[in-house]
C-alpha cells in the first residue's frame, strides 16, 4: 500500500510538472528572444540618435568615437551617404540577432549580436526550471511517504488489534489516528473487543461458579453413597438413599439454576417457605463432615419462619457459609434465626479466629481469599443472595457473623413460634 500511494502521488506531481513546465520552458524561451531583439534594436535606434547629433553638430563621426558608443562587445555597422562604411568590433559568424535603425541625415546603423547569448540565458532559464522541479519531486516523494506512513501504520495496527481478538486477547487499545475513517473502524474494534470480553468474562464466572456450586452437592452425595458402602443394614441403606435422591434433586435445581443465571441473572424464582426445612436440611447434609473433623454444627432461634425467595439459592448460599466455616473457621458452627423488622435473617458464626481487619470490607469480592481457596463461594453466595431480593452481609469479623437476610411473609401468613432447641 505505501508504494502504490508513493507511486500515484509522484505519477501526480510529475503529470503536474511536465504539463506546467513545458509550457513555462516555451514562454521563457520566447520571452527571452523577444528580449534580446528587443535590446539589439534599442541599442541600434541610440547609436543612430548619436551619429545624428554629431553629424549636425558639425563633429566628425569615426570608428574611434562610435567603439565608445557601442556596448557589450556587438558588432555595429554605419553607413553614413558620401562617406565609408564604419564598422566598430568583430562581427560575429552563425546565427545572430540583428537591428536595424535609420537616422534623420539618412545614414543606416545595423546591430548583430550573437544568438549563443539567448542560448546561454535560455540554458540558465532551464537550469532553475530543472531544479525547481527536482525540489518539487522530492518534496512530493518526502511527503507521499509521510501520508502513507500516515495511512498504512494505522492499518497495520488495526490488523494486528483484529489478530488479537482472534486469538483470544479481547483488550481494548482505544487508540485513534486523527482520519475520521479509520477511527470508525477502530471504534468498531474497540467495541467488539469490550463484548467479547464481556461474554468471555461471563462464560469463565459462568464455569467457576458451576464448579463450585457442584463441589458440594457432588462431596454431599459422594458421603451418603460412601455410607451406603459402608453399611449392612437394609433400613439405613433405604434412609441414606433416599437422601442421596434428594441431594441429586438439588443438584439438578443447581444446574438448572446456573444454566438460567447465565441468561438472565435475576431470573429467579421466589416463593414462600418453612426456613426451618433448609436449616435442617443443610445440618444433615453437613454433619458428617463436621463429625469427622470432629467439630459439631448446630442450630437455634425463632422456629416456624417463613421467607420469600427460591429454596434451592438459600440452601446454596447456607451451604457457602457452611463450607466457609468448615474450611477456615473453627469450633461448634451455629446457624441462629432471627426476625428484623419485615425480614427473616439466618446468622452464620463459628469460634474460629474470624475474618482479618484487612479483608472484611472485600470479603465478597472474586478472588478475595485469607487462605489458598478460590474466593468465590462467598462471592458467589451473595449473588444467590440478591438475586432473590435478600443481601448477605459480613456482621461481625471476630468471631465471624455472616447475616442472610431475607423478605418475610405478610403477617397474615406468617406463624410464629419460640426459640428451639440446639440440634446436634
Amino acid at each position: 500500500m505505501r508504494r502504490r500511494l508513493i507511486q500515484s502521488t509522484l505519477a501526480v506531481v510529475l503529470v503536474v510538472i511536465a504539463v506546467f513546465g513545458v509550457s513555462l520552458v516555451i514562454v521563457e524561451t520566447r520571452t527571452i528572444s523577444s528580449s534580446a531583439q528587443e535590446r539589439v534594436d534599442l541599442e541600434a535606434v541610440r547609436l543612430a540618435s548619436i551619429v545624428d547629433s554629431r553629424l549636425l553638430g558639425a563633429g566628425s563621426v569615426d570608428a574611434q568615437f562610435l567603439r565608445e558608443q557601442v556596448r557589450d562587445a556587438r558588432y555595429a555597422e554605419i553607413r553614413i551617404p558620401g562617406k565609408p562604411v564604419i564598422e566598430v568590433g568583430s562581427r560575429p559568424t552563425g546565427e545572430v540577432i540583428r537591428g536595424r535603425a535609420t537616422g534623420e541625415e539618412g545614414e543606416t546603423v545595423l546591430v548583430e549580436e550573437p544568438s549563443s547569448s539567448v542560448t546561454r540565458e535560455v540554458g540558465r532559464t532551464l537550469l532553475i526550471i530543472g531544479l525547481v522541479a527536482l525540489l518539487a519531486v522530492i518534496a512530493a516523494v518526502l511527503l507521499a511517504i509521510r501520508q502513507a506512513n500516515r495511512l498504512a501504520s494505522p492499518l497495520t495496527d488495526l490488523a494486528e488489534t483484529a489478530e488479537r481478538l482472534g486469538s483470544g486477547d479481547p483488550r481494548p487499545r482505544h487508540k485513534r489516528y486523527g482520519v475520521p475513517e479509520l477511527d470508525r473502524v477502530a471504534d468498531v474494534l474497540d467495541s467488539s473487543a469490550e463484548r467479547i470480553a464481556r461474554m468471555l468474562t461471563a462464560e469463565r464466572r459462568l464455569a467457576a461458579d458451576a464448579s463450585h456450586q457442584l463441589r458440594t452437592p457432588l462431596t454431599a452425595l459422594s458421603m451418603r453413597l460412601e455410607e451406603i458402602t459402608l453399611t449392612d443394614e437394609l433400613e439405613t441403606v433405604k434412609d441414606e438413599a433416599a437422601i442421596a435422591l434428594s441431594q441429586v434433586e438439588r443438584l439438578t435445581d443447581v444446574v438448572d439454576r446456573l444454566l438460567t443465571n447465565s441468561r438472565d441473572p435475576r431470573s429467579g424464582s421466589a416463593v414462600t417457605f418453612e426456613l426451618d426445612d433448609i436449616i435442617q436440611q443443610q445440618i444433615a447434609e453437613w454433619r458428617p463432615a463436621y463429625r469427622s473433623e470432629g467439630r459439631a454444627i448446630v442450630s437455634s432461634g425463632k422456629r416456624h419462619l417463613t421467607a420469600v425467595g427460591t429454596p434451592g439459592a438459600v440452601a446454596q448460599v447456607l451451604a457457602a457459609l457452611i463450607e466457609n466455616s468448615l474450611m477456615h473457621g473453627g469450633g461448634t458452627v451455629a446457624l441462629r434465626t432471627r426476625v428484623t423488622g419485615n425480614q427473616a435473617v439466618v446468622e452464620v458464626t463459628d469460634e474460629g479466629a474470624g475474618v482479618p481487619g484487612d479483608l472484611g470490607a472485600r470479603i465478597f469480592e472474586r478472588a478475595i481469599s485469607g487462605r489458598n481457596s478460590t474466593g468465590i463461594g462467598l462471592a458467589v453466595a451473595r449473588d444467590l443472595a440478591e438475586a432473590d431480593g435478600g443481601r448477605l452481609e459480613l456482621l461481625q469479623g471476630r468471631p465471624p457473623v455472616f447475616g442472610l437476610f431475607l423478605s418475610r411473609t405478610p403477617p397474615s401468613k406468617k406463624s410464629s413460634g419460640a426459640s428451639g432447641e440446639t440440634v446436634r
